[in-house]
């Protein structure tokens, strides 16, 4: 394994995934989380959990960084992206069982399985970016 690039891609996969989850979660699906208050911790505790919620970007960064470079074959944006978006619909899968099992709108559900493909289906594609095969890897 490269460890260089898995540095690089798991980095820049934390900063893509935690940047987005705030824009997405946090800002643009608020008003619609706010629909049922009690699935959510009142936001004056919200910050006492931030490193919880840190530590799982970090693992998702992580661990999403060591499947493309265990399981992919380097083959760039392309190859990176369809693993995002398998992954997001995986993730989906675990939002349709959340709305099952928790007062969630339908609003929110949609809006979860939405940020989830286009989280993953953009970090994939960025993890592709640094794995891409250089341009010489085909030539002798």
């Amino acid at each position: 394994m490269n460890w260089k690039k898995f540095l690089i891609a798991f980095i820049i996969t934390f900063v893509w995934i935690f940047a987005f989850g705030y824009v997405w979660w946090g800002l643009l699906m608020h008003s619609a989380h706010m629909e049922v208050p009690a699935m959510f911790r009142p936001e004056a505790e919200f910050g006492n959990y931030m490193p919880w919620l840190i530590l799982g970007h970090i693992i998702m960064a992580f661990f999403l960084t060591c499947i493309y470079a265990s399981f992919v074959s380097p083959g760039g944006v392309g190859a990176g992206a369809k693993l995002g978006v398998k992954l997001g619909l995986f993730c989906g899968g675990i939002d349709f069982i959340g709305y099952a099992v928790h007062p969630m709108t339908t609003k929110m559900l949609w809006g979860w399985v939405a940020g989830d493909v286009l989280m993953l289906l953009i970090a994939g594609a960025l993890i592709g970016a640094i794995y891409k095969p250089s341009a010489s890897a085909g030539s002798v």
